[in-house]
């Protein structure tokens, strides 16, 4: 189905990284998007209270909180002090007003992937009674195998349905970025095996070649991903909230945000 209006579509601010949460909200209200997508760094700049504030003042429905996660460890004390940490996340979650928690799981502390991934499921299992204590879901979100080393040990929708199995539906969940799955040749399959169990969805495009592994991504069209069939399958499989496009680029964030957001809107309506 085509899209014929912007209601899902939702600004992740990462992809306005120059701005700050006000000017972000600002623009999206000058934009007519009624969605946002905070990142942790981007509300302590401002302050929880004042992005509230902001918030609340602006209108504007948050899609997500991203990041929780990052819980390998090589110690105990560590991986505690790394679950306190995703704890206060839950709460600034339920504080700023959206269900979902993004988690981008971490890599290992060290050649043992393997303990890592335990690692991972050990502390989820901890946080999610928490989380849910607070109203807010764990949302896993598998990043490219390319990250494994560096940010994530959770690579594949497999991967993340596995572990989002062994609890409530209604509690732990998936993600599903473009960026980071859409080279799977199972990504049909994963998708339609997380029915009523995919709490986000992400867009951006993948631009030949790469010219960087984080900052490589590029707007919905400019690259190789069939953007459009994977959200006819994400909404198929029963996710019908809000859309964030999440782009990691030096030249869109050196670009006026009034301008990105201007593009992002004709990108959506084109490729999404």
């Amino acid at each position: 189905m085509e899209r014929t209006d912007w209601q899902r579509l939702s600004l992740n601010q990462i992809t306005t990284e120059r701005w700050s949460l006000r000017e972000a909200a600002e623009g999206c209200v000058r934009a007519g998007i009624s969605w946002i997508g905070l990142w942790r760094h981007k509300v302590q700049e401002t302050g929880l209270a004042e992005s509230k504030r902001i918030l609340r003042d602006t209108g504007l429905k948050v899609s997500s909180l991203c990041r929780g996660g990052m819980f390998p460890a090589a110690t105990a004390a560590e991986r505690d002090r790394r679950l306190d940490d995703n704890r206060r996340a839950v709460e600034e979650a339920a504080e700023l007003g959206t269900d979902v928690l993004v988690l981008v799981c971490g890599p290992a502390p060290d050649k043992n992937i393997a303990e890592a991934r335990k690692q991972v499921e050990e502390a989820i299992e901890r946080l999610a009674p928490f989380a849910a204590s607070h109203g807010v879901k764990l949302g896993i979100e598998p990043l490219h195998p390319m990250y494994a080393a560096e940010r994530s040990v959770v690579n594949t929708l497999a991967q993340a349905a596995a572990m989002a199995e062994r609890f409530d539906p209604a509690q732990v969940g998936v993600v599903v970025d473009v960026f980071h799955v859409w080279w799977d040749p199972d990504l049909f399959g994963q998708i339609e095996r997380l029915k009523g169990r995919i709490f986000g969805f992400h867009v951006s495009d993948w631009p030949v070649p790469v010219p960087d592994l984080l900052m490589g991504r590029c707007m919905m069209g400019d690259g190789v991903i069939d953007i459009r069939r994977i959200r006819e399958a994400v909404d198929a499989a029963g996710y019908d909230g809000p859309i964030e496009v999440e782009i990691f680029h030096q030249g869109i964030w050196d670009s006026p945000g009034d301008d990105v957001l201007s593009l992002m809107k004709t990108r959506f309506l084109e490729h999404v």
